[in-house]
């Protein structure tokens, strides 16, 4: 059976994944209009009567539905359930979670739009003759989790029936990016394609369709053997053969795997965990390439190899060791470029395309987001590094233009792209930053971990935060509270807190309450603070607490604020820890909406800010937003437009643009403007002068009510995700989350102040 790699990922207990799938919506998708749909007349237009123009037109041209329609942008991801990720056939209806995963990285990844159909049958003709009539719905066809020899059938079927794209991932997928890989570890080694002897290690979807991606590139047939759980398909065996095992069959001695891989150059493994012994490697040609991609653990995992020789390039599924093979490397990019092409079908030009452009972003110095998730070190092409990572921003522009391409130059675009250079940046424009930017931060974490402080672990949801931190393999989560109380709210929860990497530390009963109180009262006995007051707050405060722990060494990084205001967590915190020298303590928040990332500041500290604060919190929100790995493009924002219409508040913004001036700062700024004329390009164009070069995307707003206001508007009005607000200029790393805070979000929050106890 074919092993899927995209899902590969840290560790997580039963119940958080049942919780993730059941909170809020159950499921992961929902469908979101377009189009307004507040008045009359928008109803008019999107349904009667207005709907029936749209219909003629289709009707008499069927290619106008790409222009009226979701179908030039919509997927549908099927499958019956008999190949259920390494789980097996456990049928239609089970298999319907796994599916909306997909949709969800389709989205993600590509900005496709895509809807799972789970089709109840295990006849090959009924589900080919359910799936052909759906043509008309849909841009594209992603098969999955569909067991051998089925498969192969049912998408050879489908794409002779359909003119639109079927690709089953199972069989592709994997192949296009081990492909990739197998390009570059071939010029590293300084191997041909048509004298490389490669064995394959598994005949199922997956190692078919590897070993056919493999020919059709250049391999010679007769130096690839295909071996199965019987041992070496070769020509004249007859025991567990069909017509795709028969097609690979070739002329050889061997009969075992040991006997194939003696002096191969290359290993495919799509088999399981154990088939590939140290024995086998030691017999394997010099420089040899093990790709051993059995999930969830390889058929030999590198550190196994590394024992045996050292001069062995690895692959393998998993996301904890390098040059992992991940599918999501490669289908939602795909469908991205046949979409946008209206291609008829995903033929091999495409698929080749798609792992030469791979290979060659490998090849290519990475941008600093991607050397961010390496702790500043910048990965080289080489043995180490020959597949690209799951969230480098150029795949979406790279990949997609690739298959594009292809595609017009093979005759199947039913609507070549005439500016590629413009598609290029259209590509780049549907990237999902905040979700990169997360992504690199829990990396970054999981190679630096860190000793985070809860400070409110007897809440529900932070003993649930406080256990993902530690599965998901960021580091210690040390929760604050009463034993007792903590453990009972667990066990009535069914949080399971007894493991590795969880530590309860009640603050009354600490050994260390005298040396945290004596540092408190000797930063606030000339505040008002009698000795005995400080006493009171490390015994019973958890904020001041926890603030002691971080500013003495005992821990990395607080989170808090599930219980309390965010103004009243800060003013605890601050009693104890300094801003950094020379910055100034805000809040910034980051906005996405609709592919859009935002950073919007100061939504957390100060009032009423007066011209010089205003500078300084521009100055720190531009330095905030380069730590997240955007260039600012910095707009101060007012109720006016350059000058008009006059007011003492927008003084103050025009003030604070003239004391950059003379900061002569190295970003992009400018105001007093309105939100539109910062966000909207159209609207800026109005003002010829402006200095910015593009819609803004750090917005400073000219008090903490504006701004607070806006983002948790944008938040609850939906289509719109905030993180924050992120408390940025402190000397430690604090975080506070909002009262009632997610255990997601509070995840998220603990993964940033550790993140920023490692810069």
């Amino acid at each position: 059976m074919a092993r899927k790699t995209e899902n590969n990922g840290p560790s997580v207990s039963a119940q958080e994944a049942l919780e993730f799938h059941a909170m809020g919506r159950p499921g992961k998708l929902e469908i979101v209009a377009t189009k307004p749909m507040a008045t009359q007349r928008d109803l008019s237009l999107a349904y009667s009567p207005g709907v029936a123009v749209p219909v003629l037109a289709i009707a008499e041209d069927p290619s106008r539905a790409f222009d009226y329609t979701t179908r030039g942008n919509m997927v549908a991801v099927i499958s019956n359930g008999t190949a259920i990720l390494g789980l097996g056939n456990l049928g239609a209806l089970a298999s319907k979670p796994v599916m909306e995963g997909k949709a969800v990285l389709f989205k993600r990844f590509a900005d496709v739009d895509s809807i799972d159909l789970e089709v109840d049958t295990e006849d090959a003709d009924e589900f080919i003759n359910c799936v052909r009539y759906l043509g008309p719905s849909f841009g594209g066809i992603n098969l999955e989790d569909i067991k051998a020899p089925e498969c192969f059938i049912i998408e050879q079927r489908l794409r002779e029936l359909m003119d639109i794209p079927v690709f089953h991932d199972d069989q592709h997928g994997t192949a296009i990016i081990s492909a990739a890989g197998l390009i570059n570890a071939l010029e590293i080694t300084g191997r041909d394609m048509k004298t490389t002897k490669m064995v394959c290690n598994g005949a199922g979807a997956a190692g078919i369709a590897c070993i056919e991606l493999m020919k059709a590139m250049g391999f010679s047939p007769e130096n690839i053997i295909l071996c199965d759980t019987k041992g070496v398909v070769f020509q004249g065996r007859t025991e567990g053969m069909n017509q795709w095992k028969s097609a690979h069959a070739v002329k050889t001695e061997a009969r075992s795997l040991a006997e194939a891989l003696d002096g191969a150059d290359v290993f495919l493994g799509l088999s399981a965990k154990g088939a590939l012994t140290a024995k086998m490697v030691q017999s394997m040609a010099k420089n040899p390439i093990i790709f051993a991609m059995a999930n969830p653990d390889p058929e030999i995992t590198p550190e196994e190899v590394a024992k045996i020789r050292t001069d062995a390039i690895m692959a393998t599924g998993r996301s904890d060791y390098p040059n992992q093979v991940n599918n999501v490397l490669g289908f939602p990019y795909i469908f991205r470029g046949a979409l946008d092409v209206r291609a008829t079908t995903i033929n091999d030009d495409m698929k080749i395309a798609a792992a030469r452009a791979l290979a060659e972003l490998a090849r290519q110095d990475v941008p600093d987001d991607v050397a961010a998730a390496y702790q500043g070190n910048r990965p080289k092409f080489g043995p180490s590094y020959i597949i690209p990572v799951p969230f480098d921003p150029r795949l979406i522009a790279a990949i997609p233009m690739a298959v594009a391409k292809a595609a017009m130059d093979s005759g199947v675009a039913r609507k070549p792209i005439l500016d590629l250079d413009r598609y290029a940046q259209e590509l780049s424009a549907r990237r999902d930053p905040i979700a990169s930017t997360l992504q690199r931060i829990y990396d970054r974490v999981r190679r630096q971990p860190k000793r985070i402080v809860f400070a409110e672990g007897e809440e529900e949801q932070v003993m649930r935060a406080a256990v993902s931190y530690v599965n998901q393999r960021l580091g210690t989560a040390i929760l604050l509270g009463r034993d007792d109380v903590i453990k009972e709210n667990a066990r009535h929860a069914g949080i399971e807190l007894n493991k590795q990497g969880i530590e309860i530390i009640n603050a009354r009963l600490s050994r260390r309450n005298s040396v945290y109180t004596d540092y408190l009262y000797e930063r606030m006995q000339r505040k008002g603070f009698l000795f005995r007051d400080c006493q009171r707050l490390i015994n019973n405060d958890r904020n001041h607490f926890a603030a002691c722990m971080v500013a003495l060494g005992d821990a990395d990084g607080i989170v808090t604020g599930v219980t309390r205001n965010y103004s009243t967590a800060l003013d605890d915190i601050r009693r104890v820890i300094d801003a950094k020298p020379g910055h100034r303590v805000i809040g910034a928040s980051i906005v996405l909406a609709r592919g859009r990332t935002v950073i919007v500041a100061d939504t957390a500290v100060h009032d009423m800010p007066n011209a010089e604060q205003i500078a300084d919190i521009a100055e720190e929100a531009a330095g905030f937003a380069r730590r997240m790995g955007y260039e600012p493009r910095l707009a101060m924002l007012a109720y006016s437009t350059f000058g008009h219409p006059q007011g003492e508040r927008s003084e103050r913004v025009q003030e604070a643009v003239r004391i950059l001036d003379k900061r002569r700062v190295d970003f992009e700024y400018d105001g007093e403007m309105a939100a539109d004329v910062a966000l909207n390009s159209r609207a800026m164009a109005q003002y010829p002068f402006i200095r910015l070069t593009g819609p803004a995307n750090v917005l400073i707003m000219p008090a903490f009510h504006s701004a607070s206001i806006s983002t948790k508007m944008l938040q609850e009005l939906g289509g719109s995700t905030v993180i924050g607000p992120l408390l940025v200029g402190l000397n430690k790393p604090v975080q506070i989350v909002s009262l009632n805070a997610k255990d997601s979000d509070i995840v998220n929050m603990a993964a940033i102040a550790a993140y920023t106890a490692g810069a």
